[in-house]
């Protein structure tokens, strides 16, 4: 059962990065095609709508998520640490995943409607460290929580605790978490303030 669950978990965020990669590659192919529909469409206030509440969503997940890990770490109880981390990467593939889908594609549409991305600062630096989190997502975050899931999944029913090399992976994720989150906080920034750059 376990293992049908990690194979669902891992296809889905497998379709999703494909998705991604699709949307990118669509959006580079047909750049005047897609500018030229949305630029002409009253696309706006609905689009921002929808970035502001997808991007919201997938932040709050992002921060609640590292501060549920902590406090599961800190209780030092087996049994919360492994349902928090089983909890976190189900809402990972389910939750996060196309909400990332959704902040790209809306934000897309925005840049289009505002305007040249590359030729607006602060939306360019947005872009950039948005992008910078999804590497820090994609390059070490999936790998760390599937080893975390290997890990957990050898662990000894009968053992009282978690091993010490996996509690060293486990504070190492939330290194990593921070690091993909903190990027988000400027993104925050210049969303709001939108900086002459």
């Amino acid at each position: 059962m376990k293992a049908r669950t990690k194979l669902k978990s891992k296809s889905i965020l497998i379709i999703f990065l494909f998705i991604m990669a699709a949307m990118i590659f669509f959006g580079i192919a047909f750049y005047r095609e897609l500018k030229a529909v949305l630029s002409s469409s009253p696309l706006y206030p609905h689009a921002l709508f929808v970035h502001i509440l997808s991007v919201t969503l997938f932040f709050s997940n992002a921060v609640v998520g590292m501060l549920w890990e902590q406090r599961s770490l800190n209780s030092g109880r087996k049994d919360i640490i492994l349902h928090t981390y089983d909890t976190v990467a189900w809402l990972d593939a389910r939750f996060s995943s196309p909400l990332i889908i959704i902040s790209v594609t809306s934000g897309v549409v925005l840049s289009l409607i505002l305007g040249d991305i590359w030729k607006i600062g602060w939306l360019f630096l947005a872009f950039i460290l948005f992008l910078f989190s999804g590497l820090v997502w994609i390059i070490s975050d999936i790998p760390t929580q599937y080893r975390v899931k290997n890990m957990i999944a050898n662990i000894d029913p009968e053992s009282e605790n978690i091993p010490d090399d996996l509690m060293k992976l486990l504070r190492l994720r939330l290194k990593i978490s921070l690091a993909g989150v903190i990027p988000l906080v400027a993104v925050f920034i210049l969303m709001v303030y939108k900086p002459e750059l």
